[in-house]
């Protein structure tokens, strides 16, 4: 056995025996898919909502003097109002959804053990975010910690209304009607507990958070939790985030899903700070989020197979060129499923290296062009089955050098895999001939 292919038994017995079940355990904790499935729910009103943010600050110079151009700054500039409005109800006010959303889909997961009501799960967590997030100040609702900033505070809350209303369903704790009377009464009035018990801890918390820090509970948490968003904006960060992805895929567990689950609310956070600097005019401070991991570091799927599909599409073998002209079309809408079974990669010691080296390849250069401004940095929240050039420019506000960094990155990959897919296909050729040979002897045989 060969130094490489028993280095890559030992890699793999890791994943297998120690990183996948930890990974399989944590994607199926309830809370985790909860939150999980919460930002899911409360993405199309962010794409609506960064797809209109464009309008409102369009990727010219200020300074332009070409006619559509300027014509589209002026209008801008004049309706900027009218424009952001529904970006300030959506992106804007985001966290809410988002509390609304995983106290929803957390409550479901309770509905046939402790008969809890979804609705109300998400209903009573919507009160506990508003009461601690926006109190009324001089006749209004502040909005300031209902978008990006207050993302941390409405997993926590949603988490805490759900399991508080669990604890005291499992204990009997609430007010008891007669059987006569309708379900959608019954359960207004479960509520009325779970209400008190939210005004009287949350509110007196926020309260004392107000008097000794001047500050909102959305304010404190985003303070506590600032050196990890730092930290999960930096490069050691990124790289660590594409490897346990990559490794979980090559065992067979989906490694994106996990991943981005885990990371969904720093790249929220980090989206909102850049969008808030936006308006302000102010430089965009981050570089790690959704649209960068799908546009740049995973360019047509996990492991960065675009680059392969390209290969394959040339290659002598009819196997791999039929995967090749299979998953050409789905990979430019970043569905590798066919490349990924079909070659197969999952498990394929021949393609271990360049499946993990091209994703981290990628996000070393695409990280490196950012942060030199050499191209803008991520705006929008965009559909991740966007083709990756066209993704890419309408993540950065239609910075078109996105789309030829992602061009530039595609040929990086299929550097990478290039020989690695000629031993695999030096292997697959060999089969096919041997095939051929086989089956022209018993062609023989038949005729004799």
């Amino acid at each position: 056995m060969s130094a490489n292919h028993a280095a890559f038994n030992v890699i793999f017995r890791f994943v297998e025996n120690y990183v996948s079940p930890v990974a399989g355990r944590i994607s199926a904790q309830r809370h985790v898919m909860a939150i999980r499935d919460g930002f899911i729910s409360a993405m199309p009103f962010m794409i609506v909502g960064s797809f209109l943010l464009v309008f409102a600050y369009p990727p010219f110079s200020p300074t332009t003097t070409w006619g559509f151009a300027r014509a589209w700054l002026d209008l801008a500039k004049q309706f900027e109002g009218q424009i952001l409005t529904p970006f300030d109800m959506t992106m804007g006010i985001m966290s809410i959804y988002i509390c609304a959303a995983i106290a929803y889909n957390l409550g479901k997961h309770y509905a046939k053990s402790h008969a809890l009501d979804p609705f109300m799960c998400a209903m009573l967590s919507l009160m506990a975010f508003m009461l601690v997030a926006a109190p009324k100040t001089n006749g209004a609702l502040p909005v300031d910690s209902l978008g990006g900033t207050g993302i941390f505070t409405a997993i926590l809350v949603a988490i805490y209304c759900v399991e508080m209303m669990r604890f005291l369903k499992a204990h009997n704790i609430g007010i008891r009607l007669p059987d006569e009377v309708p379900p959608m009464i019954k359960n207004s009035f479960d509520l009325l507990i779970p209400v008190l018990v939210v005004v009287l801890t949350l509110y007196p918390l926020s309260l004392l958070i107000q008097s000794q820090f001047d500050m909102l509970i959305p304010q404190a948490i985003m303070a506590i939790f600032k050196p990890l968003v730092s930290a999960a904006d930096s490069l050691p960060a990124i790289l660590l985030a594409v490897l346990i992805g990559h490794l979980l895929w090559f065992a067979g567990i989906h490694g994106a899903a996990i991943v981005s689950g885990m990371l969904q609310m720093f790249w929220l956070t980090n989206l909102g700070a850049n969008q808030s600097a936006l308006a302000q005019g102010a430089p965009l401070p981050h570089i790690f989020m959704e649209a960068f991991w799908t546009f740049f570091i995973v360019v047509g799927g996990s492991g960065a197979t675009m680059g392969l599909v390209l290969c394959y599409l040339r290659s002598r073998s009819a196997h791999l060129r039929s995967i090749g002209r299979l998953s050409v079309v789905p990979s430019i809408f970043n569905i590798n499923e066919p490349v990924i079974f079909g070659t197969p990669i999952v498990m394929n010691p021949v393609f271990f290296i360049p499946f993990l080296l091209a994703p981290m390849v990628n996000a070393v250069l695409a990280w490196g062009v950012m942060k030199l401004d050499l191209i803008g940095r991520v705006i929008s929240v965009v559909p991740w089955t966007a083709p990756a050039p066209v993704g890419a420019a309408w993540a950065l506000g239609w910075d078109f050098r996105a789309a030829l960094l992602v061009v530039v990155l595609a040929v990086v990959s299929a550097v990478i895999y290039f020989p690695f897919f000629k031993v695999y296909e030096k292997q697959l050729l060999a089969q096919e001939a041997a095939e051929a040979e086989k089956a022209s002897a018993e062609e023989q045989q038949q005729v004799a």
